[in-house]
């Protein structure tokens, strides 16, 4: 008869792992957050940087009150002129520009007034990103006084959502994605126990880090079967909270519980998330297995994952190991960041530690090496299903839904869409791709038992009927209706 897993952690605080979809740098909360976004480019505190006379021309079409009477006219202008003077001039041999005729001007304004007076959102919002990647800044900064009438954080998902995308684009079109990014780090983050109670809400409200947690801890604990020494490698422990419930079950076998050491990696920039070092974690889940008589020693790393070395993990002949990595090497910039891929380094790295299984959750999305157009409408469509999941829990006049939404969504959207290069610290792929990834360094899939799949159907009985779990080629695909958002796997 198959085992029933239930590793959820029975502690009051095992609340959430602070990397659900956000790691643990929460966006600044709007203390009283206005209905709608007003689009004042001197809120938006860009830094200083050389002005082209395009973006003179940009900045003050943007804050101009009758924009939406002369933009039409200016662009009508600008290109009769251009027509009368290759009529008068001729053709410039070594001009390779083809300027849009005046008609078509015409009718793409056309279009876009029709698509803002019908209150369409969704196609606003993909106009306005088209706007931006096409450097049409005259479009862009029109749509964007548009939009800013359009969002709400206190609306519907969409509008929610619409609200920091619109943010994500006015940084992108501003090209000041990284400093908007960097002031969402919370420089003053709340207080430790509001931290936490936020997270604990969104650990509540979504099954999508509960079922993190059983999938792997099932599939660590078939794994490690009748091994006397274990060695847990967490690249990015947080909270820790995640082995509480595994500490828990290990404690309850009817045989005497194998000796546990736990490897917690953790970046020293996330200490203000616990109030303190990693320390912390290693003191409450020893006391944890010492009321379960788990034998038990805790390894702190307190490094960025990228500067992880094989030597810092520690391993001993004779212990068996596992290695954990949730939500976390969508973070691990690869090739098309630098020349060091530190994506597949780490991974090659963990291979070689020849582990009994290595259980891995992501998100299941393509923004990674996307071109901006496309990541805009994969962030769109995946985090509208995300807010509409929540929106079945709590009402939209749900203060905490908002703070919630503010320090746990909200600074991921925004990197996603205004960041590049090493600035983008969000770079998810989809399974086929790390699929790929993993084969290449020479690791095989493990199924997921039927035993961990009773568990995950078990657990989302207790959510709304929306959401679905499928396996896939041997991984667990949770989603929202149609669209799935994230991923369970192992391999070996």
């Amino acid at each position: 008869m198959a085992q029933d897993y239930n590793l959820e952690c029975s502690d009051c605080l095992c609340c959430s792992h602070p990397a659900l979809l956000v790691r643990n740098s929460p966006a600044t909360p709007l203390e009283n957050p206005p209905n709608c976004y007003a689009l004042n480019p001197t809120a938006l505190q860009t830094p200083p940087f050389t002005v082209s006379q395009q973006d003179c021309q940009t900045d003050a079409i943007y804050t101009s009150p009758s924009v939406s009477c002369v933009s039409d006219d200016l662009h009508d202008l600008k290109y009769r002129l251009l027509e009368i003077e290759k009529a008068m001039m001729g053709p410039d041999p070594d001009e390779t520009t083809n300027y849009p005729l005046a008609s078509d001007v015409e009718n793409k304004w056309k279009q876009m007034r029709e698509i803002v007076a019908g209150g369409n959102l969704k196609q606003t919002l993909l106009a306005c990103a088209r706007a931006v990647s096409d450097g049409d800044n005259l479009m862009a900064n029109w749509l964007m006084t548009e939009l800013g009438q359009m969002v709400s954080v206190y609306g519907d998902p969409l509008q929610r959502l619409a609200a920091y995308m619109l943010e994500g684009l006015v940084a992108k079109h501003a090209f000041s994605g990284r400093f908007i990014y960097n002031s969402l780090k919370c420089k003053e983050p709340p207080p430790g126990s509001d931290l936490l109670s936020y997270m604990r809400i969104i650990y509540e409200l979504c099954p999508y880090i509960k079922f993190a947690y059983i999938s792997a801890n099932g599939t660590i604990m078939e794994a490690m079967r009748g091994e006397k020494q274990l060695h847990i490698i967490d690249f990015q422990i947080a909270q820790g909270t995640q082995w509480i419930g595994l500490i828990q079950a290990l404690g309850a076998l009817p045989e005497a519980p194998p000796c546990l050491k736990i490897t917690g990696i953790d970046d020293p920039a996330n200490a203000y998330a616990r109030g303190g070092d990693l320390s912390i974690v290693g003191q409450r889940l020893s006391q944890i297995a010492e009321s379960c008589k788990v034998p038990f020693d805790f390894h702190p790393v307190e490094v960025p994952v990228c500067e992880v070395q094989i030597e810092h993990l520690g391993v001993k002949q004779g212990e068996a190991v596992a290695v954990n990595f949730i939500l976390q090497l969508h973070h691990i910039p690869d090739e098309s960041v630098n020349v060091a891929n530190h994506r597949d380094r780490i991974l090659r790295m963990v291979k070689s530690l020849s582990p009994k299984v290595v259980t891995i959750l992501e998100q299941e999305s393509n923004t990674n090496t996307a071109p901006f157009f496309q990541r805009f409408g994969e962030t769109l469509d995946y985090y509208n299903a995300m807010f509409e999941s929540i929106d079945v829990t709590l009402s939209r006049e749900n203060k905490e839904r908002t703070r919630v939404e503010q320090h746990c969504l909200a600074k991921e959207i925004v990197n996603v869409i205004a960041c590049e290069g090493a600035e983008r610290e969000e770079r998810h792929e989809l399974f086929g791709k790390w699929k790929s990834r993993l084969s290449m360094a020479g690791f095989n899939p493990v199924p997921l038992s039927p035993a961990i799949h009773a568990s995950v159907r078990s657990l989302l009985l207790k959510y709304h009927r929306n959401y679905r779990c499928e396996e896939r080629a041997g991984a667990l695909f949770l989603g929202w209706k149609n669209r799935d958002l994230v991923v369970s796997s192992a391999w070996k």
